[in-house]
This record gives C-alpha cells, sequence and structure tokens, in this order.
C-alpha cells in the first residue's frame, strides 16, 4: 500500500520529457535531413555560384549549416541537462 501512495508523488515531480527547448533542439537535428531529402528543389544547375552548379555549392552549404545546428542542439542540450540537474536538486 505505501508504494501505490509513493508513486503519484514522484510522478509529479518529474519534469516533462518534452520541452520547447528540446523541440528547438530536434528541429535543429531534423532540418538538414529535410533539406537533403527534398531533392527536386535544388536538382538544378542555376544559379552558377564560382561557375559551381547550384546542385553542388547547395549541398556544401548545408555541410556548413548542420555543423552550426548540430553545435547549436549541443549546446542547448547541455543546457537543458544542468537545468534537469539543478531542478532535481531543488
Amino acid at each position: 500500500m505505501s508504494e501505490a501512495s509513493e508513486a503519484p508523488e514522484t510522478a509529479q515531480g518529474k519534469q516533462p520529457t518534452i520541452t520547447p527547448l528540446r523541440v528547438v533542439i530536434a528541429l535543429c537535428l531534423f532540418a538538414p535531413f529535410v533539406a537533403m531529402l527534398w531533392v527536386s528543389s535544388y536538382a538544378k544547375t542555376e544559379p552558377l555560384f564560382a561557375g559551381i552548379p547550384f546542385f553542388y555549392w547547395y549541398q556544401m552549404l548545408w555541410v556548413l549549416i548542420s555543423t552550426a545546428l548540430t553545435m547549436i542542439a549541443y549546446k542547448l542540450w547541455q543546457l537543458d541537462q544542468r537545468a534537469r540537474k539543478g531542478g532535481d536538486a531543488r
């Protein structure tokens, strides 16, 4: 009987799994996949950039963008984890 009465208390003390910060993290990690899998949006040669067709330089640009978004997601994840540890200690 004592286990049943303790279960609701621990469930109420937990932080939600899905938070706005975690949604932003997911979007940062998901955006490059959408951009690269939607091939018809960049399957063209014009405009050229330094003589390189759009198809190639667009993908190379996404390498840089993906790196930046992954770094942002990682920093936000660290922030989220620190907040959760600090919230549990209170």
